[in-house]
C-alpha cells in the first residue's frame, strides 16, 4: 500500500467504508459521496472488479468478434450472396480485447476518483473490526460499512480435478492460441456464451452438465438453443454426474454417468463454468456476527442489511442476481439506506436478464413455473420467430417468444426471448411488467414495423388471436 493510502487509512474517521472497489463499490462509494458523506473505498487486486476486467466487457467482446464469423458464414442464406470468415491470429483479437478492457478501466474507474473529493481510496486487504474496518492493520474508522467484494469462478467437487489444469472463465479469456478441443463443464449462461465463442472460433467443443442447458430459463428456450448450439457442432451431454477427471497424454478425461451408463469425454483441454464462489474468505465475518448462507455468501434482506446492524452487503457476494447492472443498484440501494435510515426496498420484480448467445435469450419476470409456484392461474402465449416479418426479412427465424400473464387480471408476469439481438427487445416487456399491463394493452400498443420487439406485440395478440391471421400491420 502505497504512503497516501497508508496516512488515509491510519485512524481517520469516515461516514462509511465500502470494501471492494468493483462496479458495486463504485456505485456505493458515488452514492454516498453526491450525498455529503465522506467515503473510504477499499481496493483490493484490481481496481473495477469482474464485469470490466474479466467478465462482461471482454466476453462480449469475444462474443461480437466470433459472432462476425458465423455471419460470414451464414450469408449464403441470402440468394447470390457468399462470404468466408476465419480466424487468423487470435493473440491479436485477444490483445485487442486487452486494450478495449484497460481503457475502459482507466476511463470508468481510476479516472473517476479525482472527482470525488468525499472518496479516499485505499488499497489492501480488508477485515471487520470493532468501529470500522482494518486495512493492512489500520484502522479505517466507519460508524457503516457495505461488503461487495465479489465472486470468483467455482469450482466443483469432482474428483480429479485438483489434478488437472483447467481453465475458468477468467483465464479461457485470456488464452493466445486456440486449442483444438474443449469440454465445458457447465450449462448455465458463462458455459453457454463461451461454447459459442470457442466452436464458432473453430473448436471442436463439447458442453457437460447435470441438468439442461440454461436450466434457469424456459424449457421452450433451453430445447430450441440447444438444437441450434448442435447445428453449429456442439455436443451435449445433459443430464449427467460427475465421476472422474484425469489428465492424459493428450489433454484431460472426464468420466460422466448418463442414463446409467458410464462414458469417458476426452478433450485437449477443460472449461469449468459450475457458478461462482463469494470473496469472503479474509473478511473476518463470522466473528463480526455476518451470517452466511449456502456457499458463503453473505445474508441480506430487503433493504440490503446484513444480520450485523451498520454492515451492508451487494452484488455477486450476496449471490443475487448477478448482473452488473443488479450489483450497482443494490449497492447505491445500500449506501442511501446507510446514511439515510433504510427506507429503499430492492426491487426486482422487472429485472431483465441477458444471455449472449446467438442467438440470445433475454427475459424480465416470472417463467410459467415461478407464476405458478406464485398462486398465479396461468395463461402463456409462445409465438415462434416464423411468424415475425424482421425474423422473415432476415431470413432467419431461429428463436421464440413467450409471454406469461395471469389468467384472470390479464396482466403481463413475464417474457422470455429468443432471437438474434432479443435482448434489444427485452426492456420494453420489462417496462409493460413495471406498469402492470394486460397483455391486451401490450397487443394494442403502436410498434415499428420489421423489428424484433414487434413480436412482442405479435406474441401478446396470439393470446386472444392466430396472428398468422393477420395482414401486415392489421394488428
Amino acid at each position: 500500500m502505497s504512503d497516501c493510502c497508508e496516512s488515509k487509512a491510519n485512524g481517520k474517521s469516515y461516514d462509511l467504508a465500502v470494501i471492494g472497489a468493483g462496479s458495486a463499490g463504485f456505485s456505493a462509494a458515488i452514492a454516498a459521496a453526491e450525498q455529503g458523506a465522506n467515503v473510504a473505498l477499499i481496493g483490493h487486486g484490481t481496481i473495477g472488479g469482474t464485469c470490466v476486467n474479466i467478465g462482461c466487457v471482454p466476453s462480449k467482446a469475444l462474443v461480437r468478434a466470433t459472432e462476425s464469423l458465423h455471419q460470414a458464414g451464414a450469408a449464403a442464406r441470402f440468394a447470390g450472396i457468399r462470404a468466408e470468415g476465419r480466424v487468423t491470429d487470435w493473440a491479436a483479437l485477444i490483445a485487442q480485447k486487452d486494450e478495449l478492457v484497460a481503457g475502459l478501466r482507466q476511463a470508468k474507474y481510476a479516472d473517476l476518483l479525482p472527482a470525488y473529493n468525499g472518496i479516499a481510496y485505499m488499497q489492501g486487504p480488508a477485515r471487520l473490526v470493532d468501529g470500522g474496518v482494518a486495512v493492512n492493520g489500520a484502522l479505517v474508522k466507519a460508524p457503516k460499512v457495505i461488503i461487495a467484494t465479489g465472486a470468483r469462478p467455482a469450482v466443483p467437487s469432482i474428483l480429479g480435478i485438483v489434478t488437472i489444469d483447467y481453465l475458468t472463465s477468467t483465464s479461457a479469456l485470456d488464452l493466445k492460441n486456440l486449442p483444438n478441443s474443449l469440454l465445458v463443464v457447465g450449462g448455465g449462461f458463462v458455459g453457454a456464451e463461451l461454447a459459442q465463442v470457442f466452436a464458432r472460433a473453430g473448436v471442436k467443443v463439447t458442453i457437460v452438465c447435470r441438468r439442461r442447458l440454461l436450466p434457469a430459463a424456459e424449457p421452450e428456450i433451453g430445447k430450441a438453443l440447444s438444437h441450434y448450439f448442435q447445428q453449429e457442432g456442439i455436443a451435449l451431454h445433459c443430464g449427467v454426474a460427475y465421476e472422474f477427471c484425469k489428465k492424459t497424454g493428450n489433454g484431460v478425461e472426464l468420466c460422466v454417468r448418463q442414463d446409467g451408463r458410464q462414458q469417458v469425454l476426452a478433450a485437449e483441454q477443460i472449461l469449468i463454468a459450475t457458478g461462482r464462489s463469494p470473496n469472503v474468505e479474509q473478511l473476518g465475518l463470522a466473528e463480526a456476527g455476518v451470517r452466511q448462507g449456502k456457499g458463503g455468501v453473505i445474508d441480506v434482506d430487503d433493504r440490503m442489511r446484513t444480520s450485523r446492524p451498520g454492515i451492508y452487503a451487494a452484488g455477486d457476494v450476496t449471490g443475487r442476481d448477478q448482473f452488473v447492472y443488479m450489483a450497482a443498484y443494490g449497492a447505491k440501494l445500500a449506501a442511501k439506506n446507510a446514511l439515510n435510515g433504510n427506507s429503499l426496498v430492492y426491487d426486482n420484480r422487472a429485472m431483465p436478464e441477458v444471455v449472449f448467445t446467438d442467438p440470445q435469450v433475454a427475459s424480465v419476470g416470472l417463467t410459467e413455473a415461478q407464476a405458478k409456484a406464485a398462486g398465479h392461474q396461468v395463461a402463456t402465449s409462445v409465438l415462434s420467430l416464423d411468424n415475425v416479418p424482421r425474423a422473415l426479412a432476415a431470413r432467419d427465424t431461429r428463436g421464440l417468444i413467450k409471454l406469461v400473464a395471469d389468467a384472470k387480471t390479464r396482466k403481463l408476469l413475464g417474457a422470455h426471448i429468443l432471437a438474434p439481438e432479443g435482448a434489444d427487445s427485452i426492456q420494453t416487456a420489462a417496462m409493460a411488467i413495471k406498469t402492470r399491463m394486460t397483455v391486451e394493452e401490450l397487443g394494442e400498443m403502436i410498434f415499428p414495423y420489421l423489428t424484433t420487439v414487434e413480436g412482442l406485440k405479435l406474441a401478446a395478440q396470439t393470446f386472444n388471436k392466430d396472428v398468422k391471421m393477420l395482414s401486415c400491420c392489421a394488428g
